[in-house]
């Protein structure tokens, strides 16, 4: 049996942008009912994985834990486990060590990232950013909602009017964004909602918005951060 890691995106120096996902682009995972839109992996079963998830009514994911920890955030429907029900916009962090027993009473669709939790950063996160506070952004027309920070690395929401423009800067340790409403734009394109872009380490753009606005998830710091690695199998999404 071939046990090679699958690679997706594998290459951290490289940018990578990937569309919203299409009838075709979903794959099945060891759990009837729940189909995965993979954007990174290094691993197998068990990976340090960025991946979209989708689970149809009534389906469900067999008891695992968390090596690695994990990191997602509701995008449509309502995503439970038996500590309770997360709505759209609820962001969660559910740090190494923990189980669970996901499922679905009507679908979800779930934006996950696993194995990507620094040593120590062990606190739960729950935040419903439907109702979280928003703070000024660093120019007019921007506005920010925190959602982690550790060690410099940090997640965040952030709001963009339409016709708003960013200050050219640099991405030390990378960036991350997932385009969930609008159009996110830079001068090296323009990214509708469901579209996914990892930028490297010391990247650097100028972003803006047009008249449609948008909302995206921010990620920076992670690249090239020292993070858990996956070393026993654990069952995973």
């Amino acid at each position: 049996m071939d046990s090679s890691p699958l690679l997706i995106n594998a290459d951290f120096d490289q940018r990578v942008v990937i569309p919203p996902a299409g009838a075709d682009d979903w794959v099945a995972s060891p759990s009837p009912g729940v189909w995965r839109y993979p954007l990174d992996r290094v691993g197998g079963e068990i990976a340090r994985a960025t991946s979209i998830v989708r689970y149809a009514p009534a389906s469900s994911f067999s008891p695992h834990t968390h090596a690695g920890g994990e990191e997602f955030l509701v995008l449509e429907g309502v995503f439970s486990d038996e500590h309770g029900d997360y709505p759209a916009g609820t962001y969660v962090r559910n740090p190494p060590g923990t189980s669970h027993a996901p499922f679905t009473r009507e679908g979800c669709t779930i934006f996950v990232k696993l194995w990507q939790f620094a040593e120590g950063d062990t606190a739960p996160v729950i935040v419903n950013t439907r109702s979280a506070a928003w703070y000024p952004g660093l120019v007019p027309g921007l506005s920010v909602m925190p959602l982690h920070e550790f060690d410099g690395v940090s997640s965040a929401l952030v709001k963009w009017a339409p016709n708003t423009r960013f200050n050219t800067h640099t991405h030390p340790g990378g960036e991350e964004i997932l385009v969930l409403e609008g159009v996110f734009r830079d001068e090296a394109g323009s990214y509708p909602a469901g579209t996914w872009l990892r930028s490297p380490r010391w990247s650097r753009h100028t972003p803006l918005t047009e008249s449609e606005g948008a909302l995206i998830y921010v990620k920076v710091g992670h690249l090239g951060a020292p993070m858990l690695k996956p070393d026993d199998y654990q069952p995973g999404q």
